[in-house]
């Protein structure tokens, strides 16, 4: 029998996501290839590989992310030191909600794309694969 959770994955999503900046779909699609723009993928490199993944888009994998922005980490990424708005996205916003949530109790300010990959596609924003 699974144990008794405290908080439920989606309470923590719905959490995160009260105290966030979102930004949908539509808005960051009219905002691809803004040079002050950085779009992070945190999904995993199979979703990538899969699906695809938004043109100049960094992927930084999930389990990474909190050392990768932290200057005072051996793992940190010069680029995450740059001054630009960073949007963090996952399949469906979930993961990437909660990533910025633990970003912003780290101080580093980002926004997450609120529905995700998935949404993208649906909406017709541009997708492009590994050849």
């Amino acid at each position: 029998m699974a144990q008794k959770l405290k908080i439920s994955s989606a309470a923590l999503v719905a959490q995160a996501r009260a105290r966030i900046p979102e930004i949908e779909t539509a808005d960051l699609i009219s905002r691809l290839g803004d040079p002050d723009l950085e779009i992070i993928d945190i999904r995993d490199v199979r979703e990538r590989e899969k699906t695809g993944f938004i043109p100049g888009a960094r992927h930084v994998p999930r389990g990474m992310v909190e050392f990768w922005v932290d200057p005072e980490s051996p793992y940190f990424r010069d680029f995450f030191g740059e001054e630009k708005r960073f949007v963090f996205h996952c399949a469906s916003g979930w993961r990437s909600a909660l990533t910025v949530a633990t970003l912003a109790d780290m101080g580093f300010k980002a926004a997450h794309l609120k529905d995700g990959f998935t949404d993208w596609v649906a909406q017709g924003g541009p997708f492009e694969h590994n050849t």
